[in-house]
Formats: structure tokens, sequence, C-alpha cells
């Protein structure tokens, strides 16, 4: 026999948790760009030694990050508290992602 209603439970669980996760971390990355930190991540290179992206386009992306973060027209102390908020929904997202790991651990244990 099925119980529908934990199943239910651990499904909105489920839809709740990966919201919030999902949008700490988009609005995180939104302040960090608001603040003139645009990440530039260099594309991974596979094993075989292909690459997403060319030396080349890596450097204009990384000339329109540095273009986009001298035209931000906040302030020095507005982009350090930008900077902060962003920082701050980085910890609120991975402190979600370590409770939930504290959620599932112990009844992996038999503890729950």
């Amino acid at each position: 026999m099925i119980d529908w209603m934990a199943f239910v439970i651990v499904l909105v669980s489920a839809l709740v948790g990966t919201v919030v996760v999902v949008g700490f971390y988009s609005f995180g990355v939104r302040l960090l760009v608001r603040a003139g930190r645009v990440p530039v991540v260099s594309p991974a290179t596979f094993t075989d030694a292909i690459t997403v992206l060319t030396p080349a386009e890596i450097r204009s992306a990384e000339k329109k990050a540095a273009k986009a973060a001298r035209k931000n027209p906040l302030s020095a102390g507005q982009k350090n508290v930008a900077l902060a908020g962003a920082y701050s929904c980085f910890s609120l997202c991975a402190i979600a992602v370590l409770y939930g790991i504290y959620l599932i651990v112990p009844a992996l244990h038999g503890g729950g």
C-alpha cells in the first residue's frame, strides 16, 4: 500500500527546496553582476581536447565583462551592499543544501 500523503509531502518539499536553492543562487549572481563582479568562467577542456569557446571568444567575453563593470551606475557603497547581498544569497543557498543533506543522512543510517 502506498502512503500518498507522504509522497505528496516529499514532492512539495523537493519542489520548494529546488525553488529556494535556484532562486537564491540566481539572485546572488544577479547581485554579483550589479556589484561589478561579472563572473567569467573559462570553458572546460574535455579529454579529447575539445573546448566550448576559443581563446579569442574568452578574451572577448572578458572585455565585455570589464566594459559592463565600468558602465555600472551604482556608487561604491551600493556596489558593496550588492556584493554583501550576493554573498548572503550564496550562503543561504549553501545552508539550504547542507540542511537537505542533514535531513537525508540520518535517514540512511536508520535514525529517521
